[in-house]
């Protein structure tokens, strides 16, 4: 795999901030949105596998990255506004979406019937009816005060992620194990990935978007689009209830259920992620 530095090139959105992109291969373009805790080259060696026959465009999404930044008031229609700037800049017309990102590559094909394919990898969409931004005004708090370390554990429990025996760990412990991590990752960082402290303040959007969308569902049953439907065998028990979901509602789906990964699959090898495997079940869909 290539680690030559793609140029980062910037289209501009509706109220003019810049959205940065990484663009390779050539062929049909493609739009690849990374989820949360992510910026594009967290799953620039899935582009890379995509790029043998497509032009993948890889943006940063807003607040992220070389991209510019959020601001108050910014809801998750300015993220589709975002990726509706890429697309038309670039004049991809098929989008794979990583985790929140499938949840805004949905949101984007309804609002863009020249949206042909949609690739969504496990959108975390809350199904239940509950209120999920009660933990929010604890994150705020934990990120004013710089304990970003409890933030990224009040993130980490409220999106479910982890092995489930994470949820009876005490917090306190659970905090001093994240404080580790980000010390090893801070010694050995190295490429264009931000570091998780540099992200976490960015979990409250992805929570946003989750929160915004709980009226999504029902609305895809007039999706136009194709949607290949991916997600792993080892990812948490809702994600799978969410594809599930989706492939009784969405009138042009199939469903890929990939062995013996989970939610980290579409992520570069060095994240435990498994681009190539991901890539070989969104080609045949995209071809």
């Amino acid at each position: 795999m290539s680690n030559v530095k793609i140029a980062v090139e910037h289209v501009t959105s509706a109220d003019g901030t810049a959205i940065a992109c990484r663009t390779l291969g050539s062929g049909p373009g493609v739009v690849l949105l990374h989820g949360a805790m992510q910026t594009g080259p967290s799953n620039i060696e899935l582009a890379r596998a995509l790029a043998a026959r497509h032009t993948v465009h890889v943006p940063d999404r807003r607040g992220r990255g070389a991209s510019g930044p959020r601001r108050p008031g910014h809801g998750v229609n300015v993220d589709v506004e975002d990726v509706r700037a890429v697309l038309d800049a670039t004049g991809a017309r098929d989008v794979v979406g990583v985790s929140s990102g499938a949840i805004l590559a949905l949101l984007t094909a309804l609002s863009r019937p020249d949206v042909r394919r949609v690739v969504a990898f496990e959108p975390p969409l809350e199904l239940d009816g509950t209120d999920h931004t009660v933990w929010i005004e604890r994150f705020d708090r934990e990120i004013a005060e710089g304990r970003t370390e409890a933030a990224l554990v009040t993130g980490m429990l409220a999106a479910r992620m982890g092995p489930a025996f994470l949820r009876m760990v005490p917090r306190p412990l659970l905090v001093r194990l994240t404080s580790a991590l980000l010390a090893r990752e801070e010694r050995t960082a190295a490429g264009e990935e931000p570091g998780f402290r540099e992200l976490a303040p960015t979990i409250r959007h992805d929570g946003m978007v989750v929160a915004e969308t709980a009226d999504l569902v029902p609305r895809l049953r007039e999706l136009r689009a194709e949607v290949l439907l991916l997600g792993g065998t080892r990812s948490p028990a809702y994600l799978k209830r969410a594809l599930t979901t989706l492939e009784g509602v969405l009138p042009h789906a199939r469903r890929v259920v990939l062995k013996g990964v989970g939610h980290e699959a579409t992520g570069n090898a060095a994240g435990r992620g498994k681009p190539e495997l991901v890539a070989r079940a969104i080609e045949p869909f995209l071809a």
